[in-house]
């Protein structure tokens, strides 16, 4: 099954959805905030990234383009994690190299959906 890397800075949250996806047969890589998230999507090479936007230390912004400009790591499909719904959010996550974008609390068969499509366009 596909691996994930979930980086996230919220404990439930990251308790929750890994708990959500490694029902679902996903192996789940977990980091805390966007350095260490960097540092696992490099040593791992998780089949797609779930990055939340609003981290410590490196932000989801800054670690989505640090993947994005590493030829190690560039292909792999980021999806965006925010709580904030605004319209720019979108364009602005899109902007710094994310594939997909979804919203917090996570719609979970929503969020399914995007993973699928990304697993599926890589292969």
């Amino acid at each position: 099954m596909a691996r994930i890397l979930l980086v996230e800075d919220n404990e439930m949250n990251r308790d929750m959805l890994s708990r959500r996806l490694a029902r679902r047969g996903f192996d789940m890589l977990l980091a805390v905030d966007g350095e260490v998230g960097l540092a696992m999507a490099r040593e791992h090479l998780p089949d797609l990234i779930l990055m939340d936007m609003s981290l410590p230390k490196m932000d989801g912004w800054e670690a989505t383009r640090a993947l994005r400009a590493d030829e190690v790591t560039c292909r792999i499909p980021v999806i965006a994690l925010t709580a904030h719904a605004m319209e720019g959010e979108r364009t602005k996550a899109l902007d710094a190299g994310c594939d997909d974008f979804d919203t917090k609390p996570v719609e979970l068969p929503r969020l399914l959906d995007k993973i699928d499509r990304l697993l599926g366009e890589g292969q």
